[in-house]
């Protein structure tokens, strides 16, 4: 669902609040996401503005949001320009979707200048411009060249043309309304889902004055589902039954920090999952090729039987033969052998034999690379699970395992210098639920490692899911009561494969009784003995024990 006209009037005042305002560092989140920091009478803020297709908003944020090592070129032509710059101020177009911001800078030679920021959130069309104080296009998020759009060109150096204004009426100052027409023909800001909920409303009895009035003093944002997908507005969705209201700003950020979090960790760590799918679909395809060698392999002794039929039958001339039948000396009946048509029966007999070595000791090469080929299978099938379950951070670790393995290349040197000068550690989930108890546990293989063997200690008590990928758990207790250690294999059943089975069986036992498999990958563990408790994984819980289930 899009943000309309109306929503965005609401968001204006909001963001008007810290204006003006000194932009201090602006970052690039995503391709379609820049978060300026700010620096306002109140403190340092933040300013997101989103261009996404579905989730475009501007608001000012309070999440932490990872950043790219590389900005793009738009964000180097916006640091140029905007840092040490002020916002000034902020004004909407009409009840239109899109809003500009009044810039105030010095330039190189010292220079007073005003810039407009123009913000535009219009579904698939929402963009960035920045224009300088002649009217003209320094640069944009999404450059439109003319071939595209002759109307309204968007690109540097072009004559800046605002979006054509719509010729409806206010709905905040003029009320009158057609019968014949829809709410979005006659006034400006209204989407399709807000005229079904006004719809809604007058056929109950409320008049449009009164709704109206009910936005105007709105500063809350009411979220409720429709069809499996998450709706909102400035009021209450009575049309749809029950609904949760937030502030303004903290509803869409429930609404779409986790959405387009999947999309930051896809172009952020170049795209992990197309990389982990490639791996897994050629072990996949290989496992099949070396269980085949393999039956082939356990079948050799056949042709050291050859051998010794063709140096006991005596056989000198096979030139030209592809084959011979010769009575086996044991059974008596006739066997077929294989020969090769440029080799006499004295070399076909000694190809035998060596045919006959390779292949046995073979054997032991294979049973290894199948052990191998089942591991690497195992890996990356778990890898992609934990990649569908991952935040930012999370997939972040991931890509450094696959460095660290050999898998992946650093691509760049320099920043993985400035990393490993500033590496923290896997960044483990611990919650705390009294003074001396806490759980912690890890979303991917170096969290786990970690946890498990650096950080637990050997009295605490250690949970998985048993047979499936997932999360190590910690209870930092060594004998837990039923509630705590529900919890503990409550969330080691969440954070697995076995996410949406029930009963998911979850193993404990005490952390010393753990041990490193030799030559294994990280996170993978051998239990000496083990207790095991039977779990419905349970999202209400979890999120009620104040666990981030995104």
């Amino acid at each position: 669902m899009a943000l309309d006209g109306i929503l965005l009037h609401k968001i204006i005042p909001e963001i008007e609040t810290v204006l003006p305002c000194r932009i201090q560092k602006i970052y690039e989140i995503s391709s379609t996401e820049i978060l300026f920091q700010i620096h306002t009478s109140e403190g340092r803020k933040q300013l997101l503005i989103s261009c996404h297709s579905l989730y475009n908003r501007i608001l000012l944020s309070k999440r932490n949001y990872p950043t790219p090592n590389e900005p793009g070129n738009f964000v180097m032509v916006l640091r140029k320009y905007l840092e040490g710059a002020s916002l000034e101020s902020l004004h909407q177009g009409d009840l239109d979707r899109w809003c500009a911001f009044k810039v105030r800078r010095h330039n190189n030679l010292g220079d007073l200048e005003y810039l407009d920021l123009y913000v535009e959130l219009m579904g698939k069309y929402a963009n960035v411009i920045l224009v300088d104080q002649n009217g003209r296009i320094i640069d944009a998020l999404k450059r439109i060249p003319p071939f595209e759009n002759s109307r309204r060109t968007i690109q540097p150096g072009s004559l800046f043309t605002l979006t054509p204004a719509q010729e409806k009426k206010n709905p905040f100052t003029d009320q009158t309304i057609d019968p014949s027409q829809t709410l979005t023909a006659q006034f400006s800001g209204f989407s399709p889902f807000l005229e079904r909920e006004v719809q809604y409303r007058l056929q109950n009895g409320q008049s449009f004055h009164s709704i109206m009035d009910e936005i105007n003093s709105s500063s809350r944002l009411y979220i409720a589902n429709q069809d499996n997908e998450a709706v909102f507005h400035c009021i209450p969705l009575t049309s749809l039954g029950s609904c949760t209201d937030y502030s303004l700003f903290e509803g869409f950020e429930i609404l779409y920090f986790h959405k387009e979090e999947k999309e930051r960790i896809k172009q952020i760590t170049g795209d992990l999952y197309h990389f982990v799918r490639k791996q897994l679909k050629h072990q996949n395809q290989k496992l099949p090729r070396l269980l085949k060698e393999f039956d082939e392999a356990k079948d050799c002794q056949k042709w050291n039987k050859y051998g010794e039929l063709l140096y006991a039958h005596q056989i000198e001339e096979t030139n030209g033969k592809r084959e011979i039948e010769l009575e086996d000396y044991e059974s008596g009946s006739l066997i077929r052998i294989p020969l090769d048509p440029k080799l006499n029966g004295r070399k076909n007999a000694q190809k035998c034999y060596a045919k006959y070595n390779k292949l046995k000791k073979g054997q032991v090469y294979l049973e290894e690379q199948i052990r191998l080929c089942n591991m690497e299978i195992s890996y990356f099938t778990g890898l992609l699970q934990q990649l569908d379950q991952a935040d930012f951070d999370t997939a972040a670790e991931m890509k450094e395992e696959l460095i660290k393995l050999g898998y992946l290349k650093e691509k760049n040197q320099k920043n993985r210098r400035r990393h490993k000068k500033n590496e923290e550690g896997p960044h483990i989930t611990t919650l705390k639920l009294t003074d001396s108890i806490s759980i912690s546990f890890g979303r991917n293989n170096l969290q786990n490692e970690a946890l498990t063997f650096h950080r637990a200690r050997k009295t605490d008590t250690w949970l998985h899911a048993k047979d499936y990928h997932g999360a190590h758990v910690v209870i930092n207790d060594p004998s837990p009561d039923e509630s705590v250690l529900r919890l503990a294999a409550n969330i080691a059943a969440y954070f697995s494969a076995g996410r949406q089975s029930s009963s998911v069986p979850v193993v404990y036992c005490p952390v010393k009784g753990l041990k490193k498999i030799p030559g294994a990958k990280p996170g993978m563990v051998q239990l000496s003995s083990y207790k095991t408790i039977y779990i419905d994984p349970d999202e209400e819980l979890l999120e009620k024990a104040g666990v981030d289930i995104s």
